[in-house]
């Protein structure tokens, strides 16, 4: 299994930007994925998730980025996004991806993507 996560930077508060995480040495399609942070200092969370393209797509997502974030996924490029909209400082933290709808299935984390809401 690898996670390679993209699309971090150094954004203005308010600002947007898209997460990418790109997968493979798995079946994407079966898997739900999700969106974790880790702010310095504080543990890892759960920022958003979304199930498989089956019955209907159920995603879903933290207070804190609830109405922010859209959780969005392509099962033909075995990638799945974030768009990360109105950013506040408190979004600062390293994201990162994984398999799983209520908690990380896969052991091993990718070097995750930083933002840095800033000024």
């Amino acid at each position: 299994v690898q996670l390679v996560e993209s699309g971090g930077g150094l954004v203005q508060p308010g600002g947007s930007l898209r997460l990418s995480c790109a997968a493979s040495g798995f079946t994407f399609s079966v898997f739900a994925m999700s969106w974790y942070r880790q702010a310095r200092g504080k543990e890892r969370e759960l920022v958003a998730a979304i199930s498989t393209t089956g019955a209907g797509t159920h995603t879903k997502y933290s207070d804190a980025v609830k109405c922010r974030f859209t959780i969005s996924r392509d099962d033909a490029m075995n990638t799945v996004y974030l768009q990360m909209n109105s950013l506040e400082p408190e979004d600062t933290a390293v994201y990162y991806c994984n398999t799983g709808y209520s908690g990380p299935l896969n052991q091993a984390w990718g070097q995750g993507t930083q933002v840095v809401v800033s000024t």
